[in-house]
C-alpha cells in the first residue's frame, strides 16, 4: 500500500471527444497518466425527440496525482477558455485515503524477474 496522505484523485468531465485533448494539456502540466471512462450526462436541460431520450455523451478524465500537481492542473485548466466553452468542462479534486496498486515508477524488485 502506497502512502497517500498527498494525494488527490484529479477528475475532469468534458464533452466526449474531448478527452484525448485534455489528457495532452493535463500532461503538459504534470500528469503522468489518466484513465478516460465514457459517461452519459443528464442536466435540466434534458431534451426528447420523438420520445427518446438524448443526453449528452461525456468523457471523465480520471488521474492520481501528488496534491501540488492537482492543483497546478486545476489552475490550468481553470485558466484554458477552450475547456470552458468547447469542451464544456468540470473539473475537481478529492482527497485518496488509501491506494494500492500504483507507484512511482514501478521499480518493485525488479531482481525477481532474473
Amino acid at each position: 500500500m502506497i502512502n497517500s496522505d498527498n494525494m488527490k484523485a484529479l477528475y475532469i468531465i468534458v464533452t466526449a471527444g474531448f478527452s484525448e485533448q485534455v489528457v495532452e494539456y493535463i500532461r503538459s502540466v504534470g500528469a503522468t497518466g489518466a484513465t478516460i471512462i465514457n459517461a452519459r450526462g443528464v442536466s435540466a436541460l434534458h431534451k426528447e425527440i420523438m420520445g427518446i431520450s438524448v443526453d449528452r455523451e461525456k468523457e471523465i478524465i480520471l488521474t492520481l496525482t501528488d496534491a501540488e500537481t492537482a492543483d497546478k492542473i486545476v489552475e490550468a485548466v481553470n485558466k484554458n477558455e477552450a475547456f470552458k466553452s468547447e469542451a464544456h468542462g468540470i473539473c475537481f479534486t478529492l482527497p485518496v485515503i488509501k491506494a494500492v496498486g500504483i507507484g512511482h515508477g514501478h521499480s518493485e524488485n525488479k531482481d525477481s524477474d532474473k
